[in-house]
């Protein structure tokens, strides 16, 4: 009766920590499938066998360590662009007023609610019109394009949370532009361009469908995951897939930490 009692009293919680744990289960599936050695090649199936083999050995797999490496190189080179381009014109929206700006505001969501299908045969189509050879480059100016959006959002959002009285006493204290700039208004807004950039990464590395319309013979992780699918998917995937969440979740818990001490500070 007490326990029950206790899950009454605190019923969003417990259907939280249930979501959570569904969100988790596929993450937890692929780190088994990393330390467990399969029956055969396709076979997906948890077997008796734990081994190390695969972390030890994590580019084992023909083709894996090359396809990481170009979706890496894809990935950064499009959240440098996209994060530089989105944060100027989230303040541009922000923090002027000219003709022409709630149409922008309105086209800047088109490339989130447009679906990666249309996307994606669209800048296929535009490539091919102008005769530009699909491949590395062509991946990146089209992750580029869909990853600017999400900047611009993320950033303006974090513009417009922002105390416009703190510019305005730094500009009382004789702070010049750029000083105020660098010294009030950036420190306050890099969570949010730090955030931006970290989405745009991950939309960028994980993206598949825009990708296989305009990468010509480059291959991307995901890609390399679709191909391999058909002749069964090594366990060198799952260490990596495995190793990308790590990384994030250590960045995430690193962020948060830096974030709430410099708030006790405060």
């Amino acid at each position: 009766m007490r326990f029950w009692r206790w899950v009454a009293d605190h019923w969003v919680l417990v259907v939280g920590l249930l979501v959570l744990a569904y969100l988790f289960l596929p993450i937890v599936v692929v780190f088994l499938l990393s330390v467990n050695r399969p029956a055969n090649r396709l076979s997906y199936d948890l077997s008796p066998e734990w081994t190390l083999d695969y972390w030890l050995d994590p580019f084992g797999a023909p083709g894996v360590g090359a396809a990481l490496r170009v979706s890496v190189g894809i990935a950064l080179l499009a959240t440098i662009v996209a994060t530089v381009l989105g944060t100027l014109m989230a303040f541009a929206l922000a923090r002027h007023r000219f003709r022409g700006r709630g149409t922008t505001n309105v086209l800047i969501f088109l490339p989130m609610a447009t679906p990666e299908v249309v996307m994606g045969s669209s800048l296929l189509a535009l490539f091919v019109t102008l005769r530009v050879p699909l491949g590395f480059w062509t991946v990146v100016v089209a992750h580029v394009l869909f990853c600017l959006s999400f900047v611009v959002v993320t950033v303006k959002a974090r513009l417009a949370g922002l105390d416009p009285r703190l510019r305005e006493a730094a500009m009382d204290l004789y702070a010049n532009e750029w000083q105020t700039f660098r010294k009030v208004t950036l420190p306050l807004v890099l969570p949010g361009i730090a955030a931006a950039a970290m989405l745009s990464l991950s939309l960028s590395f994980d993206d598949f469908i825009i990708t296989n319309f305009n990468s010509g013979t480059t291959v991307t992780f995901p890609m390399y995951v679709w191909g391999a699918a058909q002749r069964g998917i090594p366990r060198q995937v799952n260490v990596i897939g495995t190793a990308v969440f790590l990384v994030a979740l250590v960045l995430v818990i690193v962020v948060q930490t830096r974030g709430r001490r410099k708030a006790r500070v405060v």
